[in-house]
């Protein structure tokens, strides 16, 4: 009976395991960025990620400025203001500058090639450069309030109505709410 059980859990604890996307799964060193700078290394492979801070397409390749962020268990940058520097990663193609652009959230695997000097405004700044593989775009990240508490969206009529409190506010509009009011879309809060 017990293996039974202990069965029965496996798919559930399976499926709430972090899924790192495919193309960025696989052991890579632990070089940080601020490590490329002033060591120069070449042909290690990595994986990094962070935002966008600027995309140029070239002939035949596309290179991101990104300032690197710490990964999560997904590979995911971090939503925060440590970062260890700056990198170039270039990749064979064309990523289009408006759907890459700065402030998106990107993971990359590629192989160290060097470094190169570039002006981070009047900054004299030397950049790792890695010959990317990958690029995953993340999604962008829901605003804190549109998120949906409790993970419940509710159903037509559910709620007290009238805009005030809980859920969708029945047939008087609705949408998602924050600390008790409804907001309506299209409508000013």
């Amino acid at each position: 009976m017990l293996r039974l059980v202990l069965l029965a859990w496996l798919p559930l604890i399976a499926a709430c395991a972090p899924r790192i996307p495919p193309t960025l799964q696989g052991t890579f060193p632990e070089v940080t960025v601020a490590q490329a700078q002033t060591q120069n290394i070449t042909g290690e492979r990595v994986r990094w990620g962070g935002e966008i801070a600027s995309t140029t397409p070239q002939n035949g390749q596309t290179c991101f400025e990104v300032v690197a962020k710490p990964l999560d268990r997904k590979t995911r940058p971090i939503a925060t203001d440590d970062s260890s520097g700056r990198f170039i990663a270039c990749a064979p193609g064309f990523y289009d500058p408006t759907i890459y652009a700065p402030g998106r959230e990107v993971t990359q695997v590629g192989t160290l090639d060097g470094t190169s000097t570039a002006k981070v405004g009047d900054y004299d700044y030397t950049f790792p450069k890695v010959s990317v593989e990958t690029v995953y775009l993340w999604p962008k990240r829901v605003p804190p309030e549109l998120a949906y508490p409790y993970g419940y969206y509710g159903y037509p009529g559910w709620g007290w109505g009238a805009g005030w409190g809980w859920g969708w506010g029945g047939p008087w509009g609705g949408g998602p709410f924050f600390v008790g009011r409804t907001i309506r879309p299209g409508r000013p809060r």
